[in-house]
Formats: structure tokens, C-alpha cells, sequence
């Protein structure tokens, strides 16, 4: 197998499927060359339906270079409304053009104001608000820019296919900007608050300081780490750096001291962003398992004695099948080759643990290599019982995703869909195969 880069490593993508060179080049020179548009699975009523039966003005929103936390944010002050009354289905790449629906509670179309980076089309109301997952998935158009090698791309797409089975196909990694493309700290933040060290937590986002981050925010986090002097460490953080910023008025205010100073710290972030640091421990964990599978041998788009699959969502499209995480079940010898073929025709996806309070692991070989990974960790599925917004019970995910990508030359672009959840950068590793950094 071809080891992975370093970076990648570090949160759990140890290998690539495929043991050929890649092209080479970097991606994201400008906005125009990573585009993503969301694949729909939501319904709106017209603009003129009754406010009261349907409260959420719905909108289709193209941003350019703009981060999707972001806009919800310049959205919400200019309307002047809370930005809790903001919903999306799916957060998407800054740098990139992006096409996705957001929906907004109690706000009149005339109330919508111009916000900086952002096309805004009004598409209806909806009786409710959008919630993670709302979609179908995405589709991508990437332009790779400066490859040594740019006929290469075919030669990976042959050799992913002959990896598993004839489809193409890689594995389903949660992608390096799940954890901070340049300072991948988020599921340190996550190990540290499973353990109950809140602290560590808190100092693992405010320090922690990357050779890859601009000089004035590394000299910043060496100085908070060093000194714990919080008014000081205001005056050196840049203003551009909020979530940091807001923590330190709140370490300031308190004192910073005890354990509870540490964690109102971390709950100043938005909802959704403290779910994402226990999301990217499980996210880590989740890593290491595949990359444990890939050494091991064991196949990824077909089951083995005791592996869990899911089936089918039932309201998915046949040409775009996903998986059903509420429809699982394990696979026992006898019924191996029976699953095999509902995972070759696309009803069945071999899945792994993103573990939680509710995690069942599974059996044989394939539950063995959960239980190692979780003791090389030191994580129970019981640390996950926190509070509020930290607390998860776990799901599961496909461990293979695949896509049918068209390549194109001059500049050398990739086309392709992937379900909800699924990262582009995860299939573009394995054709670039180069720094996370260049993705």
C-alpha cells in the first residue's frame, strides 16, 4: 500500500487505495475551480403560501469564497434576527463557489438584504426549517491546476476500480478539513472533552500552534500557552479569529482557573460547532478503523462474517442510492454471500462504527479491529455521554463511497457526485496524491 502524507496520518487516513503515482498539482487557485452544488431533497411551497402554516422562508444562496457559518451570520445581523433562526442542511468549502439551500424562521422576503459574496434567490416557504442532512448530496466540478503528471488521473480511476470490485470507488475518510485543513486540532478538542479534561479542551483550540498558520496567529497560541495570561493573549490574537477571541473575554471574565471557567469557554461557540469536536473524535476513530481494515486485507465494497451493513434509503433515487443508517443489520456466515450481491446491485453498504453511547461493534474480524482501535484511543463508548450539545449515541457510515467521475483535459477537471456526508478531497487525494494542503 502507498503510505499517506503526514498531515493525513495524524487524523487517521494512514494509506491510499491505490498504488499508483497520482497527477500532482494543487487545487483551489480561485473560487471558480472548486464549485459544489447541493443535490436537493427538500420541499418549499410557493413565496405566497400562508406565513403562518409555513413560517420558513426558504433561499438558494451561491456564495463566492464565503464561509457558510459565515453568511448565516451577515445574514442574521443584517435582517437583524438571531442566527439560530438560520438552518442549512450541510456546511460547504469557503474556498469555492457553492450553491445551497438555507432556511429562515419569522422573516419577510422584503427583509432579506444584500449580504457581501452572496447570490440570493428567493425559492418559497416550508413549514419547517432545514436540518443537517436535508440533501441528497453534492455534485462537484474541480479544476486542478498545475499537474505533472495530468494523464495520470486515468490511470487511478482504472486502478481504484480494480481495487473494489470493478466500481469506482474509494474509502469513505472523513476528509482533512473535518479536523482543520492547517491546524487539524478539532477532534483533539474532542479527545480531551470525552476524557472530562475541559482544560485541555480549551487549550487545545486557544494553543496548539501550526508551522502552517500565518506567523501572528502562531507567535498568539504560543504566548496563551506559555503564560495563561488571557487579557495579554487578547491583545495578540487577530480580530480575524473570533471563536479564539470570544473564548478569552470569556476566560478573562471568569478568572480562567477551574475546570467549569474552561468549559463555559468552549460553549460560547455556536451549537453546532461544539458538536462538531466530539463529531471529529468520532470522525478520527472512525479513520483509523478503514486504515486498519486496509491493512488487514479485508474488502470494503462487500461484507465479511460479521459485519454491519445498512440498506438502502427507500426514498433515495435508484440512480443515486445511499445508505439508511436505521436499516442495518449484521452479517452472519450464512448470510455473507446473500448480502454480497444486495452490496454489488447497491442496496447494501458495508459499514463501521462512528461510536457513541448506543454503539453496538461488530463481530469477527471486523469487530475486532473496532474494539482495537477504541483501546489504542483509550475510548469507551460511554465517555460519550455528555452534556448538551457534546452528548452522542452514535451512528454509522458507509465505508466505501463511490463516483463516477468525468475527467477532462486542459485544464485537467474532475465532474462527479457524492452522497451527503461523503468529501470530495477524500476521492481527489487519491488522484493528486499530494499535501492535504495542496486540496
Amino acid at each position: 500500500m502507498r503510505r499517506a502524507h503526514d498531515l493525513e496520518r495524524a487524523v487517521g487516513m494512514a494509506w491510499y487505495a491505490s498504488d499508483v503515482a497520482g497527477t500532482g498539482g494543487h487545487l483551489r487557485e480561485r473560487p471558480a475551480d472548486f464549485r459544489v452544488t447541493e443535490r436537493e431533497r427538500f420541499e418549499a411551497q410557493p413565496l405566497d403560501a400562508d406565513p403562518g402554516d409555513y413560517p420558513w422562508l426558504v433561499l438558494r444562496v451561491t456564495l463566492t469564497a464565503t464561509d457558510t457559518n459565515d453568511f448565516a451570520r451577515a445574514l442574521s445581523n443584517a435582517a437583524g434576527i438571531s442566527r439560530e433562526r438560520v438552518a442549512w442542511a450541510g456546511t460547504k468549502d469557503k474556498h469555492a463557489i457553492t450553491t445551497q439551500l438555507f432556511t429562515v424562521r419569522d422573516l419577510d422576503p422584503e427583509a432579506v438584504a444584500d449580504v457581501d459574496g452572496a447570490d440570493i434567490e428567493l425559492v418559497g416557504r416550508a413549514g419547517r426549517g432545514l436540518a443537517f442532512g436535508d440533501l441528497l448530496g453534492n455534485e462537484f466540478e474541480v479544476v486542478v491546476r498545475d499537474p505533472e503528471r495530468p494523464t495520470q488521473a486515468d490511470v487511478v480511476a482504472e486502478a481504484l476500480g480494480e481495487a473494489f470490485g470493478g466500481r469506482l470507488a474509494v474509502p469513505n475518510f472523513f476528509g482533512q478539513q473535518r479536523f482543520g485543513s492547517y491546524r487539524p486540532v478539532t477532534h483533539e478538542v474532542g479527545f480531551a472533552i470525552l476524557r472530562g479534561d475541559w482544560e485541555a479542551a480549551a487549550m487545545a483550540y486557544l494553543g496548539n500552534p501550526s508551522q502552517h498558520e500565518p506567523d501572528g496567529s502562531r507567535q498568539a497560541r504560543v504566548f496563551v500557552q506559555e503564560t495563561r495570561d488571557w487579557a495579554a493573549a487578547l491583545d495578540r490574537f487577530p480580530r480575524r479569529l473570533r471563536y479564539e477571541r470570544t473564548m478569552l473575554h470569556e476566560l478573562q471574565d471568569s478568572g480562567g482557573e477551574e475546570p467549569a471557567d474552561f468549559r463555559a469557554a468552549l460553549e460560547t461557540f455556536p451549537e453546532n460547532v461544539m458538536q462538531l469536536f466530539v463529531n471529529a473524535a468520532q470522525s478520527a476513530i472512525f479513520n483509523r478503523i478503514l486504515s486498519r481494515r486496509l491493512e488487514e486485507g479485508l474488502p470494503f465494497h462487500e461484507p465479511v462474517a460479521g459485519d454491519v451493513v445498512c440498506f438502502a434509503d427507500r426514498d433515495a433515487p435508484d440512480s443515486f442510492p445511499i445508505p439508511d443508517t436505521d436499516r442495518s443489520q449484521r452479517v452472519t456466515a450464512e448470510r455473507v454471500d446473500v448480502v454480497r450481491k444486495h452490496c454489488a446491485r447497491g442496496r447494501a453498504f458495508v459499514t463501521a462504527p462512528l461510536v457513541g453511547t448506543e454503539t453496538e461493534f461488530g463481530a469477527g474480524e471486523p469487530g475486532e479491529i473496532e474494539r482495537a482501535v477504541m483501546a489504542d484511543l483509550g475510548v469507551e463508548p460511554t465517555d460519550f455521554d455528555l452534556p448538551d450539545a457534546f452528548h452522542s449515541t452514535g451512528t454509522r457510515r458507509s465505508i466505501l463511497v463511490s463516483a463516477e467521475p468525468t475527467i477532462s483535459q486542459d485544464p485537467l477537471t474532475l465532474s462527479f457526485s457524492l452522497p451527503k456526508g461523503s468529501y470530495a478531497t477524500v476521492l481527489l487525494r487519491e488522484f493528486l496524491k499530494t499535501s492535504p494542503l495542496d486540496l
